[in-house]
């Protein structure tokens, strides 16, 4: 790598290349930007002549092997950048080899024209880490232009071999993963255009990032000045027929269609959207100076058609800011195809198409039907607040055309019961929850999955019960009945009770399992607590030294034997779990001892999660006969009614959550032959590791029983798959043309004053903490809980959360419908909140009004 001693011998067979024959396969040898050059001049596209000094020339004239141990053993920012300050200090010391400084001179000497002494070139850095197709690295290595000389030429590679260790490219390396080791570079010496104008081509408009419109940045002489920043440019939006110019406008119309046509090309070639930069020379030629991929658009699936497609994103109704595996795509569709049997067959792949492991409904057909867009707005409302409003701000932009069919939007169908079971349960709550438990037993019971067979037989196993697994949902009896008694009760009451105090009656529901898995181990917490050699494992030992004693059988009883109780019962729970692929707490209870830690952090009886689920059950209780008590006297029989109806709907509403808790269970019996089977593919080294069968599908995997070899694609989507991870945002509604939909003339923050959905009432003021992920929170009791999205892995944290705001989710979201049974205020659909609050924040969340003030 880029610490080997200089090498003793003179081979220069590497040492440096012609820009023409860098090919696409010596990434490794010539770095991102030559390699782009390289191509794109094989392809007979317009670059300046030049050549490579390859990295096998810098490994010859740098030694670093000290520098790169200290790397390793780097701590700090502050040890990285004293670090990178010795590495640049060593390359610009070392002296370069001879034959080498010679074979430098003469190529430079070959780039110029007859009888021109010193051709004026540019000089510029190549990294390996730079130009990737998912992180452009872009302006973190040096560049030099208008070079000449070849005692210059040589000064400036130096220079960029140093640029590899600036402060900004090694920290810019440490925050996005990259091994310091990894880092190695390249320099391109290439003929200097006489630039008469210059500037940058964005093949798609990288604010809007709309796919049909390119933008084009111009500046007189070199574009250096551009994107250095340090000159103002005319700027031009370009479609297929027309520009819009703002500035002076210096190019011209035929020059514009020029950089239209090239930009189509370049983006045909490398098959992204592309940001270039260019340059037109005293005699009116065009030059592309480099070319690298636009690595921040968010992937949308398909092409636009003559009107864009409307997209709603499935990994945000289910509450994903992260994409779906391979395996859970596959599983969360046929989960789809149960709830709406017209997508089977070649269907699926048109109304649910996906990029990435990002999957989307295609919703075009009610968005562009007036009836269809009301009620579409509404649904996506429900889940994804305020994407549904969204929707409705832009309807002038949603206009039928010849192009698109305005048929009514079909929201997926719901599970149906006979009206005859509808008035049982109403008559026979408790009757009919232990019936529905019993029913969800018999169904999940096969689904266990062979103890003894074959991998094949495994695999058959799998596609055959993945289907009936994935419309368990539909199968069981569904809450339709609480549901219903819930609506029935607030007509009964309309006028006397408010929409928040409708809501107010859910708190402390019975019968959720996700609250009493969240119960269950608060109750653990509170035994690991009474016991001092268990509490004292929680202090100076973080969750994953915990997690792998736990494996070994070596804690205290009451942690070995409570934790293994509560996993046979929820185990098949975790953050994320509506994806298959994620590992579920049996596999890796790791954030289980981390919610743990958290629980025993209160202290305080008064915030006893118990108590207050106990409390806010009772709270209910009175509401009900506080609201039946509003209306006159003589209205006494319909008090009556609506209270019975509320107290059925609380005894029955628990059961929302029960179809999900046996998929959940499926999909672990479904995970555990999957990874049984991978155990079989890697011992005849068909797979790097049994895990990676989540980034394959079942098909992919009987290729590799059969021998395929699929240690190669599984890891590329496992690659793909951690570098989407990282992506900062997921849009609820995209369209197909790039852009995403958001509310027009929302206010944001008014003020210091956020505003969302009210989705649990009452009103809380405590410190902010703002969480990515629940299971490497460190949640202070009563602190306000601020996330992107939730789903029942995160309703742990809300025991002791004083309140909850979160950017997506609906009224009737997992994360909504958990608040409000704790009795935490909550707003969502609260735009940008993890970035407009911070942790350490003080701030008011009023789960009545949907409003989060921002205290100074």
């Amino acid at each position: 790598m880029g610490g080997q001693a200089p090498a003793s011998d003179h081979d220069q067979e590497d040492d440096l290349i012609g820009l023409g024959s860098v090919g696409a396969d010596m990434f490794d040898l010539a770095g991102g930007k030559a390699v782009g050059l390289g191509v794109m001049m094989a392809a007979d596209f317009p670059v300046p002549d030049g050549f490579c000094i390859s990295t096998a020339a810098y490994r010859k004239s740098v030694s670093l092997d000290d520098v790169l141990d200290g790397f390793d053993r780097a701590s700090s920012d502050d040890d990285l950048v004293r670090l990178a300050g010795d590495a640049r200090r060593r390359i610009m010391d070392s002296p370069v080899p001879p034959h080498l400084d010679e074979a430098i001179a003469a190529a430079y000497r070959l780039l110029g024209e007859e009888g021109e002494k010193d051709a004026k070139v540019a000089v510029r850095s190549s990294a390996t880490t730079e130009d990737l197709p998912e992180a452009s690295f872009a302006g973190q290595h040096d560049t030099y232009l208008d070079i000449s000389g070849a005692a210059e030429v040589m000064d400036a590679v130096r220079r960029c071999w140093a640029s590899l260790w600036s402060d900004r490219a090694v920290l810019y390396r440490a925050a996005n993963g990259v091994g310091q080791r990894d880092a190695e570079i390249a320099v391109v010496v290439q003929l200097m255009v006489d630039a008469r104008q210059a500037g940058v081509l964005f093949t798609v408009d990288p604010t809007s990032e709309r796919r049909a419109e390119m933008v084009v940045e111009a500046v007189a002489g070199l574009g250096e000045a551009l994107v250095s920043g340090t000159a103002r440019p005319d700027q031009y939006r370009i479609g297929p027929g027309a520009a819009t110019v703002h500035g002076r406008g210096a190019l011209g119309r035929g020059q514009l269609r020029e950089l239209w046509a090239l930009g189509r090309c370049l983006e045909e070639f490398f098959g992204s959207p592309q940001d270039v930069e260019w340059a037109y020379d005293a005699s009116g030629r065009l030059w592309i100076t480099q070319s690298r991929p636009i690595t921040t658009l968010f992937p949308v699936p398909g092409a636009a058609d003559e009107q864009p497609r409307v997209y709603w994103s499935l990994n945000a109704y289910q509450g994903l800011t992260q994409p779906f595996t391979p395996m859970g795509a596959h599983m969360i569709r046929l989960r789809q195809m149960a709830f709406q049997p017209g997508l089977a067959g070649s269907g699926i792949a048109a109304r649910i198409p996906g990029v990435h492991g990002w999957l989307y409904w295609d919703v075009t057909d009610g968005a562009y039907s007036e009836k269809g867009r009301a009620r579409l707005a509404h649904l996506i409302d429900a889940f994804t607040a305020p994407a549904g409003r969204a929707l409705l701000d832009h309807a002038d932009e949603l206009r039928p055309s010849s192009g698109i069919d305005p048929l009514a939007f079909a929201p997926p169908r719901k599970s149906t019961e006979s009206r005859s079971r509808t008035v049982f349960a109403l008559a026979f709550p408790k009757i009919a929850r232990a019936r529905i438990v019993a029913r969800s037993e018999e169904l999940v019971r096969p689904y266990a999955g062979p103890v003894h067979a074959s991998a094949e037989e495994r695999l058959d196993f799998v596609e055959e019960v993945a289907p009936k697994v994935a419309r368990i949902e539909l199968d069981l009896p569904h809450e339709h009945a609480g549901r219903r008694a819930a609506e029935i009760g607030s007509r009964l009451l309309s006028g006397v009770a408010a929409a928040a105090e409708i809501n107010a009656v859910f708190r402390g529901v019975p019968g959720n399992p996700t609250t009493e898995m969240d119960l269950a181990l608060w109750r653990l917490s509170r035994r690991i607590r009474d016991d001092a050699a268990s509490a004292a494992l929680f202090t100076g030992h973080p969750p994953a030294e915990l997690a792998v004693r736990y494996a070994n059988g070596a804690l205290p009883e009451v942690i070995q034997h409570g934790l293994s109780r509560f996993l046979r019962t929820y185990g098949s729970r975790v953050r994320a779990e509506i994806d298959l692929g994620v590992p579920r707490w049996s596999d890796d209870p790791e954030p289980v001892f981390a919610m743990l830690a958290n629980y025993l952090l209160t202290t305080d009886p008064a915030q006893d999660a118990e108590r207050l689920f106990t409390d806010a059950a009772r709270s209910a209780e009175r509401l009900i006969g506080e609201l039946g008590r509003r209306l006159p006297w003589w209205r006494l029989p319909r008090a009556m009614a609506a209270g019975f109806m509320l107290r059925r709907s609380r005894a029955l509403r628990g059961l929302r959550e029960h179809g999900k808790v046996y998929l959940m269970r499926g999909f672990a019996h479904i995970r555990e032959q999957l990874l049984l089977i991978g155990e079989d593919l890697v011992r005849h080294d068909r797979l790097a590791r049994p895990e990676d069968v989540i980034f394959l599908v079942p098909s992919e995997l009987r290729a590799g029983l059969r021998g395929a070899d699929l240690r190669a694609i599984a890891g590329e989507r496992r690659a793909r798959y951690e570098r989407e991870c990282k992506r900062p945002r997921v849009p609820s509604l995209v369209l197909s043309d790039g852009r995403a939909l958001e509310p027009r003339g929302r206010p944001i923050e008014a003020g210091r004053a956020l505003h969302g959905l009210a989705a649990a009432t009452g009103v809380a003021t405590a410190t902010a903490r703002i969480v990515h992920d629940p299971n490497t929170a460190r949640l202070q009791p009563g602190e306000i809980l601020v996330v992107a999205s939730t789903d029942p892995g995160w309703t742990p944290l809300f025991l002791t959360a004083g309140a909850l705001v979160s950017e997506t989710g609906g009224l009737t979201s997992h994360g909504t419908t958990v608040a409000r049974e704790y009795g935490i205020p909550a707003v969502v659909g609260v735009s940008d909140a993890t970035r407009a609050i911070r942790t350490g924040d003080v701030i008011t969340v009023d789960g009545s009004a949907g409003t989060v003030a921002i205290h100074d």
